[in-house]
């Protein structure tokens, strides 16, 4: 009995495996070395094996028909074939590269990336409020980073060469059109944002995206948060003035409202300048983010902001006995807002429309001037992620300001002047992202651009490449071609001009490892077409022409680390700048006076867990800039000294919800000099007597209270700011 049971059981496996059908082969990647570990295995099935380390498979399946194999293995794309199983035998199965890993090559030449999303982030959202010199304003932040140029006087971004209106800035990829709070001459002004509602941004030096126009030297696009975590309120109490915020969640919606008001007459009281201060300088604002998830993949959102700065001051001048009266009332109104969300198809799309008004009511001397201008952006964006190597994205945009301005010369009883113009500019642009390994990739870009006020139609071609020479490092070239109409200051007086052109050219070397970045990046950047004119400044009866041309060519590094010193995170930054250019009423090419040959930042930030507190230091220093001495011969033939500037903070974690800050810029009083005012005439030695350009807000100290009150009773404060 037990011999026939054992006959029939053998049979019945023997009839079982013959029914299987046995599915091979070999999996390697695309240099044909052996892949161990891979996942093989049949569609809806328990059916599947792993490569063993020769790359090899073998299973057995009883099931028939068409049917789809897969195989996946980590960082390599998932490979799938359909047909019947019968054919799953001895195959040799090849996985390519999969380009959207961590350790894939990136296109990152002339940008710096910070947030949740960018795979190498060499400045954080954070660093805008806890860098000791950045005096939580975003631009103070970025200007620690490697292609800008100190210019405290002025205190907006001048990258590699470029002035500040070549800068332009976007929020939520929409406009801004005037980013920064109005000012007097040498005293630096500030941007109109709330850092703490903003998860990040990308700083582009050159080389960006044709998605971006209207810009010859740079690009910064900043992103407000999609989806807050929490409800809270933030109370914040200063020295020279108070805020609040909250943020309330319903459903699928949110709100965030910020609001603050400055008054800086205790401050200036305390450390009087050289100016006679008639009104202290009061500012108050206020930001709101309203945001809308229809679904898992559509985000909506719209953005406010309103601010109002209001001051009047004599500033001491060397060719003004009583001093030189400057009056200022500036109200800013604008509105952003965007949408994005993915569709079927691998298809996305994005867009949204901005409105900036800006009035300002100014006094210079006896003379009033008022001007008005509202400006419209609107944006439409389609992505395509045809696969994982090849993506393109296509799009439009119009932006259009129309400009008033009323001039009073209450000197000339028929003074009385009015200046205005409408500039529309209607543009398309085009771009791919092609991903030929993880080790090779190409941004390929065209923008077109059509200006109705200058009649004039321009094409800007763009192209990035990047490879990836070992695990941690990467080499990227850029090139492309940009153009800019002439500001207000020019179109104001003259239709008659074209746009302003600047082609780039950057090499990039990158290396990252273990919370430590370093770049170093060299570029040449050709300027044409530059707005001149035939007097000393522009006025109504100057010839303007284009015939001006420049360059601006030099090195960028950046060093970061948050590894090797416990507690402590560090970086330096270092750019060389060789740049002339003949433009405005230059006799001559020749370096203008905003530039330095030579920048440093170093930022060091330091948390002693015993003290409960984070300290910062920041150093900031560059070389002198050139003036023009009427004393000797020649243009811009003279240089100011080097500038140096010691800042310091100090964040004190009172409980896990409330901080105490103290900062303080320039904690050492050095005296820089940006530059020097001469007198219109020789004195009785024929020698010009001169005045020292000092800004205002050299030293700035800061003290404050932060408390947050929300539901995350563990919520650090610290790591909010």
């Amino acid at each position: 009995m037990k011999q026939v049971l054992t006959i029939i059981i053998f049979v019945l496996v023997h009839i079982s495996i013959n029914a299987q059908t046995v599915i091979s082969g070999k999996v390697t990647d695309t240099n044909g070395e052996p892949i161990l570990g891979a996942n093989i295995y049949l569609e809806g099935t328990y059916d599947g094996t792993s490569s063993d380390e020769n790359g090899e498979f073998k299973f057995r399946t009883s099931e028939k028909g068409v049917k789809k194999l897969l195989v996946s293995f980590i960082s390599f794309e998932s490979y799938s074939k359909i047909g019947d199983v019968s054919v799953f035998n001895n195959l040799h199965i090849q996985l390519k590269d999969d380009v959207n890993t961590l350790d894939a090559v990136t296109i990152n030449a002339g940008t710096f990336e910070a947030g949740d999303n960018a795979k190498v982030t060499a400045l954080k959202p954070l660093d805008v409020v806890t860098t000791a010199s950045a005096l939580g304003d975003f631009v103070g932040a970025i200007q620690t980073l490697p292609g800008t140029t100190t210019v405290d006087e002025d205190g907006r971004l001048f990258v590699r060469g470029g002035d500040a209106g070549e800068t332009q800035i976007f929020v939520d990829g929409i406009r801004v059109f005037t980013p920064y709070a109005p000012s007097a001459r040498n005293i630096p002004t500030r941007g109109r944002f709330s850092p703490f509602l903003f998860k990040g941004f990308s700083f582009s030096t050159g080389g960006y995206s044709a998605e971006y126009g209207q810009a010859l030297s740079s690009v910064l696009t900043m992103n407000t948060i999609d989806e807050p975590t929490q409800e809270k309120t933030d109370i914040s109490i200063m020295t020279v003035g108070a805020g609040i915020g909250n943020t309330q969640i319903w459903g699928k919606n949110s709100l965030s409202v910020n609001a603050s008001y400055i008054n800086l007459a205790p401050y200036q009281k305390l450390f009087p300048d050289r100016n006679t201060w008639n009104k202290p300088v009061q500012a108050a604002s206020g930001e709101m983010v309203y945001r809308y998830k229809p679904n898992d993949d559509g985000m909506l959102k719209l953005y406010g902001a309103f601010s109002y700065t209001d001051f009047d001051m004599i500033q001491e001048d060397i060719n003004y006995v009583d001093g030189f009266h400057f009056g200022l009332r500036n109200r800013n109104l604008y509105f952003n807002g965007s949408y994005k969300e993915r569709l079927d198809n691998n298809w996305k799309v994005s867009g949204g429309v901005s409105f900036t008004n800006d009035f300002s009511n100014i006094g210079i001397l006896e003379d009033v001037i008022k001007d008005e201008e509202n400006s419209i952006h609107a944006k439409i964006k389609l992505q395509k992620k045809v696969s994982n190597r090849f993506k393109f994205n296509f799009g439009a945009e119009y932006l259009f300001t129309h400009f008033n301005e009323n001039y009073k010369d209450n000197a000339n009883t028929t003074g009385n002047y009015r200046y205005k113009f409408k500039n529309d500019i209607a543009s398309v642009f085009a771009e791919t992202d092609i991903f030929f390994s993880k080790k090779l990739a190409s941004k390929i870009g065209v923008r077109f651009e059509n200006s109705e006020l200058l009649n004039q139609f321009t094409v800007s071609p763009r192209v990035s490449l990047a490879y990836k020479t070992s695990k941690n490092a990467q080499f990227s070239l850029a090139y492309g071609q940009f153009y800019q109409n002439p500001g207000n200051d020019y179109l104001k007086f003259s239709d008659k001009l074209k746009a302003q052109e600047a082609s780039h050219l950057i090499a990039n070397y990158q290396y990252v490892k273990d919370k430590k970045i370093f770049r170093i990046e060299g570029y040449y950047k050709g300027y044409d077409n530059l707005v001149k004119y035939d007097t000393q400044i522009a006025l109504p009866l100057s010839e303007f022409t284009n015939d001006g041309n420049g360059y601006a060519k030099g090195i960028d590094v950046f060093w970061r680390d948050g590894k090797t010193i416990k507690n402590t995170e560090y970086w330096l930054s270092y750019s060389y700048l060789d740049t002339k250019r003949d433009y405005k009423n230059y006799p001559l090419k020749a370096t203008p006076g905003f530039a330095s040959s030579h920048n440093m930042s170093i930022v060091a930030k330091h948390f002693v867990k015993d003290w409960k507190s984070q300290l910062g230091l920041s150093y900031n220093f560059a070389s002198g800039r050139s003036y023009t001495n009427p004393n000797k011969s020649g243009f811009l033939n003279d240089k100011t000294i080097n500038y140096n500037s010691v800042s310091f903070n100090w964040a004190y974690l009172i409980s896990p919800q409330k901080i105490l800050y103290f900062s303080v810029n320039n904690v050492l009083g050095t005296q820089n000099i940006f530059g020097y005012n001469y007198k219109n005439t020789p004195n009785v030695n024929g020698v010009f007597d001169r005045q020292a350009i000092i800004p205002s807000a050299d030293r700035f100290f800061f003290v404050g209270f932060f408390w947050t009150i929300s539901d995350n009773k563990k919520d650090n404060q610290l790591n909010n700011l």
